[in-house]
């Protein structure tokens, strides 16, 4: 009912064009709500309203920009209709496996997360091969057929091999440093006696809140724990993980007791066993910039 009464409007005028605007937000409300409601989580768990509201902007820009481009050019810029709509759906079709895969990735293992990439990567070198030999010197779309079906080939050696990297699908490719040794705490009392303890012994302590479903939480333990800089950081810290995945009454009782949503939040305590919190880390940090702030949260020298 909406997009009708959306399409009955005049848009020949400043009030009518209004009113299509207002409507079409709320038809695409549906679309970007989670994009939104997962802004809206971060800026409130930072604190940073200038910040928040700078990313907000930003957003909108992002969002409104190509549809005000697109309909001043009163069509100009989009292509005309023709074959190359056909190869489009089909790679859409190739698009939705590989949003598919990405979904369950969260939930399943990490190396049948692998087996499920190769899916989208070997159908699009399938999609592709056959395109170029429907068409007259295609050797772009041949060459493009090849990568994907290695990089699908890959992907399937490197789920057998014990790989858990798209990016790094062979594990002898993506060799890193070893994983920081995390004590899981399952509740507030293990939280409270883990930092009691590395006070008594004048130790930092690190809280990181992790899920198995939070693909953020995935890119700190790969990308970011593992950097020599970071663990040179963290040398002589106690690293507690509040695992939340179950997200049951302890869990929510951590939650709380940090006044956050979910992860990944990272908690910083200094040797005194009281939190740093404005050193607070919210969502995925890349390894320069975490060391960094974990070297201004214990107050080590830069």
């Amino acid at each position: 009912r909406i997009a009708s009464l959306s399409n009955r409007q005049s848009a020949g005028t400043f009030g009518g064009v209004a009113v299509m605007g207002a409507l079409s937000a709320l038809i695409v409300t549906t679309c970007v709500g989670p994009a939104l409601v997962g802004a809206l989580l971060v800026i409130s768990q930072s604190g940073e309203l200038a910040r928040g509201g700078a990313a907000l902007f930003a957003m909108s820009i992002g969002m409104g920009t190509p549809l005000l481009v697109v309909g001043a050019s009163a069509g100009r810029l989009l292509p005309k209709a023709g074959p190359w709509m056909e190869l489009v759906k089909k790679l859409f079709g190739v698009m939705m496996l590989a949003v598919a895969a990405w979904m369950l990735a969260r939930i399943v293992p990490e190396r049948v997360a692998l087996l499920l990439w190769a899916v989208p990567a070997l159908v699009l070198a399938a999609l592709l091969w056959a395109e170029s030999r429907a068409r007259s010197a295609a050797w772009g779309l041949r060459m493009a057929g090849v990568v994907a079906g290695l990089y699908g080939v890959a992907l399937t050696a490197g789920s057998a091999l014990g790989g858990t990297d798209p990016l790094a699908p062979l594990p002898a490719l993506g060799a890193r440093a070893h994983a920081l040794p995390f004590h899981i705490i399952k509740s507030v009392a293990d939280l409270d006696r883990g930092v009691a303890e590395a006070k008594a012994s004048g130790r930092t302590v690190l809280v990181d809140f992790s899920a198995d479903w939070c693909t953020s939480c995935k890119e700190m333990e790969r990308y970011t724990f593992t950097d020599p800089a970071v663990q040179a950081a963290l040398r002589n810290t106690v690293l507690l993980r509040a695992d939340v995945t179950r997200n049951d009454a302890d869990d929510e009782a951590l939650l709380r007791r940090f006044g956050i949503f979910g992860p990944p939040t990272i908690a910083f305590y200094g040797a005194d066993g009281r939190e740093r919190s404005g050193y607070r880390v919210v969502g995925y940090m890349k390894a320069d910039a975490f060391a960094s702030r974990t070297r201004a949260a214990f107050g080590s020298p830069p």
